[in-house]
């Protein structure tokens, strides 16, 4: 019997590392891990996943998010939002599933919506990419 498994190339996670801080707009088609601070709008078409001594400050939106740190602003997850122990989120959530730990904290609205709605709000919230000719 053979198991099929998923695998990830490291590479094409994108990291911005402890000590790290970025302002700005982030988009990436990859993966995205912050164990830094972000000040501004972070957008991935996968995953993201923030540390415990991570920050966000401003607008987050991705397939799914696996949340151990601090969240000040809204949050557009297509799938599932995973809200860890250590987890703070100070605004509002829009997502499709909802996994809560016991001591995540949520100081704000929480509305459940469908794929048609985060792509409605993509639309809205992330500017597309200049085509180069």
């Amino acid at each position: 019997m053979s198991k099929i498994a998923e695998i990830i190339d490291v590479n094409s996670v994108s990291r911005i590392s402890e000590g790290t801080s970025v302002t700005g707009e982030i988009k990436s088609s990859n993966d995205i891990r912050v164990d830094g601070q972000v000040k501004g709008k972070l957008y991935s078409e996968g995953r993201i996943v923030v540390g415990e001594h991570a920050s966000i400050e401003g607008t987050l939106l991705c397939s799914n998010l696996d949340l151990w740190g601090k969240i000040n602003g809204d949050v557009y997850v297509k799938e599932v939002l995973s809200l860890k122990g250590t987890s703070s989120v100070t605004g509002n959530l829009q997502v499709r599933k909802l996994q809560v730990e016991m001591g995540a904290e949520l100081n704000g609205t929480c509305k459940m919506i469908s794929e048609e709605d985060f792509d409605a709000c993509l639309g809205k919230l992330v500017s597309k990419p200049a085509q180069v000719e």
